[in-house]
């Protein structure tokens, strides 16, 4: 059985920039968009095509959907240009890595005295370089949301209450001395929940990365014990696991952005 490194290998190199066989996958799902809204659009007429029709069908699907979370068609229109090219790249890479020749068609490399075969293409999304760099842009794009959508000083306050403490002196004014207990447990909840967003990045990448990893080493196994039929369920599961992995790392990530969409008081409100 052909060794599967965990990190993605170097192919070729201009100047000072290494480019590796994941991020060859990934230029390879990009040009693909580009050709398609090339089509999309030059095809675009009042007679549909098939083409136009799955299209539309699947926008409008994508946005009822997205309504279900956001409960408001204009939040879903507002986050739908960022969530669904996310949904769309990382389906793609991963059902890309699974296509016929990615993985097995390579050249062999010495490296500290030992030949390792390296191919030519693998999933992008089997490189933790390429998982954590979409979780970091993802989570800090619900930040930059969350400042736009609310305000910069509601956005600080939900993770660092200093409105917590302003609010101090009005309440013991009105003799609510519970306020000096209640506060500051808040504030500190406040602490934790910065942590959390470091959490949340880097749950996002380790689960699309492990997932898509522990499926091509799954593959290669069953390639290397039985060349035929065998692995045929599995590709069909690896299809489903694609699916699954790209929907589930978009929907957190509207979750996210309708989260930060709300301020804090509106947040605890809705779910009160």
């Amino acid at each position: 059985m052909t060794d599967i490194s965990i990190f993605a290998e170097p192919i070729f190199s201009i100047k000072n920039f290494i480019v590796s066989n994941a991020l060859i996958n990934a230029w390879i799902v990009v040009l693909g968009f580009i050709v398609l809204a090339i089509v999309v659009r030059l095809g675009f007429s009042k007679k549909s095509s098939k083409l136009q029709n799955f299209m539309e069908w699947f926008l409008e699907g994508a946005l009822s959907f997205g309504d279900s979370i956001t409960g408001d068609r204009e939040k879903t229109l507002k986050f739908a240009p960022f969530v669904l090219p996310i949904f769309c790249f990382i389906l793609l890479s991963n059902w890309l890595g699974i296509m016929p020749g990615v993985g097995s068609i390579g050249f062999l490399a010495e490296h500290s005295g030992k030949t390792t075969f390296i191919p030519y293409l693998r999933s992008a999304m089997s490189d933790l370089n390429m998982t954590l760099a979409l979780a970091i842009v993802a989570v800090l794009s619900t930040h930059i949301a969350g400042v736009l959508l609310t305000s910069p000083w509601k956005h600080l306050n939900r993770f660092v209450g200093l409105n917590l403490f302003l609010e101090i002196p009005k309440k013991i004014k009105q003799r609510d001395f519970s306020i000096l207990i209640v506060n500051p447990i808040k504030f500190f909840v406040g602490i934790i929940e910065i942590a959390g967003e470091f959490a949340k990045t880097a749950s996002l990448s380790l689960r699309l990365f492990g997932n898509v990893f522990a499926g091509e080493v799954l593959l290669g196994a069953m390639a290397s014990m039985f060349a035929f039929f065998l692995p045929v369920p599995f590709l069909l599961l690896e299809v489903l696991v694609g699916f699954i992995q790209a929907f589930i790392f978009s929907v957190l990530i509207l979750v996210f952005l309708n989260i930060m969409s709300e301020s804090h008081e509106e947040h605890e409100e809705a779910h009160a």
